[in-house]
């Protein structure tokens, strides 16, 4: 079965001199990754498709070749990459202008939306449109590609984007996918899933000390990204299971 197009957004704060990724536990009830900590996201849907909404920073064609998708495809995953976020956890990429970012997003009316977004009464074309906002492509940035492997009955093409909450929102879980977020600094998370204490999907832990290599929020946005796909396959020895991903993958920064 061919993956589906998904996308992944690690928001990213500073703690002192260290930066914070905002994590998600998915219910145990759900069908993929149940228990995980992961960040938000989800695949795109076909009201991602919807335009009539402003736009600012880079076009969907600047962001086509990191992603490997045309132009329309791409536009469809940055749209898909800040609703699921908003959904996800009440943060929006999105403002009034092009060098404005939106505020505080708390209120009921807010709420309201979000769950509109999430019951698919509402679209991000309508909701933008009906706030008279741009959705904001500069500040998302493509971190890394990941497709599931072939042995897997539920496969999607997920994209990695690194972006910093915004000043004045909050980010908070509780869209009924999750159970439990917290704000991590990506050493204690992989500390803490060494321990038994949480768990992590593989593409989660990598991820995670990609980001741990970074100082701070700024080199994290400043990173200058190979994105290459990763496809992990499934390997069996003695029985058992094994993920592994080839030598010749991964993403790292240009030299």
């Amino acid at each position: 079965m061919a993956p589906r197009d998904a996308a992944t957004v690690m928001l990213v704060r500073s703690a002192g001199l260290d930066a914070e990724v905002y994590m998600l536990r998915r219910q145990r009830s759900m069908a993929f990754a149940p228990g995980a900590y992961v960040f938000p996201g989800g695949s795109v849907d076909e009201s991602d498709t919807e335009g009539g909404h402003g736009w600012a920073g880079p076009l969907p064609d600047q962001f086509a070749a990191a992603l490997g998708l045309p132009a329309a495809g791409a536009q469809a995953l940055i749209r898909a990459a800040v609703r699921e976020t908003f959904e996800e956890c009440g943060v929006l990429l999105a403002g009034p202008s092009a060098d404005a970012a939106l505020g505080d997003t708390s209120g009921d009316d807010w709420e309201a939306d979000r769950r509109a977004l999430a019951d698919r009464s509402l679209s991000l074309a309508e909701l933008l449109g009906r706030r008279d906002l741009m959705l904001r492509s500069d500040l998302l940035f493509p971190w890394s590609r990941w497709i599931t492997p072939e042995a897997e009955p539920r496969r999607f093409d997920t994209r990695f984007f690194v972006a910093r909450l915004p000043e004045g929102q909050r980010a908070a879980g509780g869209t009924g996918e999750s159970d439990e977020a917290a704000w991590l600094r990506p050493s204690a998370a992989l500390a803490a899933a060494d321990a038994g204490e949480l768990m992590l999907l593989p593409p989660t832990a990598i991820t995670l000390r990609e980001l741990g290599a970074q100082p701070d929020v700024a080199a994290l946005l400043a990173a200058r990204r190979r994105i290459v796909p990763r496809r992990p396959v499934v390997t069996f020895t003695d029985g058992q299971a094994w993920l592994a991903i080839p030598d010749d993958e991964g993403a790292s920064d240009d030299d």
